[in-house]
């Protein structure tokens, strides 16, 4: 069976048919940079990640427009956006509502430097917004490189598969006096620049939400006051002139044209990424990620203005939309403690690679709980799945290859992105292999090429600053000691006392090493 993906805009599960099935074209919806990315952002972009490194596996099947089969290797060029500008604090509100988010980070940048809490590696004017953008998209660079995604890693040799608006101004502002001649949008009493939905019938087909039930109200979104200068209540911001704004724009002078109507400002969030999307990928895509929270406004609004500047009958051909993450069963809170970040969850002593595991192994389709039992539980497999794999490797057999946990393995991956059946099919194997050989070796690491854990970089004991690292080293040559010499009593207690310093001693072929034990 090909590849089946779940198709929000079709609301079923369906074959995945690229145009060309030996080249896929993929948008993911990326980070806004005002703050640290969150693992409930990650979670979205890890399994956009996943999905993408199925479809490269020479392992997966697509089917091709003439409904035939087409076995990979393929390639995929993948584009995530960083929005560095025109995201609002109200994401619900379709014309963009509220603060710009990166004004609001100026602004706590500034107050944490008045009282002392800007953190040290900050080295820079918290008033610059372009410094602001910067600085939090070098740490989600950081942070996503080390959990494996893969076209964070290939933006430092092709810049343009990561766009930023404040780069693409130009083709916004071309966009917008394009949708203004054509009378898809129009200006308003207020000066904004608004996309008119009246003016595309299929507004609403992606989430649902049709112009009739928004006129009346629906999901609280309509203020009589917000929208009184509006054709619709539905209609929704592409250019919003504002002097004051942090990163705001002339497009008179952009555009080298003095009967430009518009006035300096800044775009809309919504058209941002389809500009972006279309600039490197073409009018039409393959497949377009996000977390559902996207779905609407955001990536019904990304239909209608991009199916209207190109004329196309679709925009992207299939849409794949991630679920909430809750932690320990609950939203996540800074007010409740349970806001974490990747740097955050390093610090406290959790693996890249469990990480990564952890936000990738619930279906993508499910709301997925984020726990520090499950963090320790992926931690384990993966260091199960590295004996597996060092046992292998060393194996003085070569081997045949199982096809039949191969095939396993690639039916669940394209029965829609099912990652806990395929991982469960690696368990199975892993049980069932006495002996792994130097092909079992291959295989799991075919495998990881989609998983992509194996390849981080284990966690390393221990913190050099750890201000009882002398006293914990002591402890540890002293339990080495005490094995060796059989004393078991001895043993024992030293284990207990490293137990009650919160240190972890892992025995390997070249001696113990310690962590200290992860926690949340």
């Amino acid at each position: 069976m090909p590849l089946e993906l779940h198709n929000t805009l079709t609301n079923t599960t369906e074959p995945f048919c690229p145009a060309d099935p030996a080249h896929v074209t993929f948008y993911t919806c990326g980070p806004t940079v005002y703050d640290y990315a969150h693992i409930g952002n990650f979670r979205a972009f890890l399994l956009a990640d996943v999905l993408r490194r199925w479809i490269e596996s020479p392992l997966c099947v697509v089917t091709k427009s003439d409904g035939g089969a087409h076995q990979g290797p393929r390639t995929v060029t993948h584009v995530m956006n960083i929005t560095d500008v025109g995201h609002m604090t109200d994401d619900q509100a379709a014309d963009g509502a509220g603060q710009d988010k990166m004004e609001a980070a100026a602004q706590r940048l500034l107050e944490d430097k008045k009282s002392g809490k800007l953190p040290p590696n900050v080295a820079f004017d918290p008033g610059d917004p372009y410094a602001i953008a910067n600085f939090y998209a070098d740490a989600f660079l950081e942070d996503a490189r080390a959990l494996g995604v893969k076209v964070c890693a290939e933006v430092q040799h092709d810049p343009s598969l990561m766009p930023r608006p404040t780069r693409e101004i130009k083709a916004i502002l071309q966009t917008v006096i394009k949708l203004l001649k054509q009378n898809n949008a129009y200006i308003a009493a207020d000066n904004v620049v608004y996309f008119n939905t009246q003016s595309f019938p299929d507004y609403g087909e992606l989430s649902g939400n049709t112009l009739d039930a928004i006129r009346s109200g629906a999901g609280g979104r309509v203020s009589q006051t917000a929208q009184a200068v509006k054709k619709h209540p539905a209609d929704f911001m592409l250019w919003k002139p504002d002097p004051n704004h942090l990163m705001r724009w002339d497009p008179i002078k952009i555009l080298s044209d003095p009967n430009c109507p518009l006035e300096e400002g800044y775009p809309g969030w919504h058209l941002e990424c389809s500009v972006m999307a279309q600039n490197k990928l073409g009018s039409v895509i393959d497949l377009h990620s996000g977390g559902e929270d996207n779905i609407f406004p955001h990536h019904e609004c990304e239909i209608a203005q991009s199916r209207c500047a190109t004329g196309e009958d679709r925009f992207a051909r299939c849409w794949f939309h991630v679920r909430h993450l809750f932690v320990e069963g609950e939203k996540m809170s800074k007010s409740k403690g349970n806001f974490y970040t990747i740097r955050q969850l390093n610090e406290k002593g959790f693996d890249s690679a469990a990480i990564r595991l952890e936000l990738i192994k619930t279906h993508y389709r499910l709301n997925a709980n984020f726990t520090e039992q499950g963090l320790k539980d992926s931690a384990r497999m993966i260091e199960r799945w590295r004996r597996f794999l060092r046992s292998a490797e060393s194996s003085p057999e070569k081997g045949a290859r199982n096809e039949d946990v191969a095939s396993a393995f690639a039916s669940s991956l394209h029965d829609d992105l099912n990652l806990a059946g395929a991982i469960g099919v690696i368990n199975a194997w892993i049980n069932r292999a006495d002996s792994p050989t130097r092909a079992d070796a291959i295989l799991l690491k075919d495998f990881d090429q989609t998983l992509s854990v194996l390849a981080l970089a284990p966690r390393l004991a221990p913190a050099t600053d750890d201000p009882q690292a002398d006293y914990i080293n002591q402890l540890v040559a002293a339990r080495q000691e005490a094995r060796a010499s059989k004393n078991w009593d001895e043993a024992d207690r030293i284990r207990k006392e490293l137990t009650e310093l919160n240190v972890e001693v892992t025995d390997t072929p070249d001696g113990p090493t310690w962590t200290r034990k992860a926690k949340l």
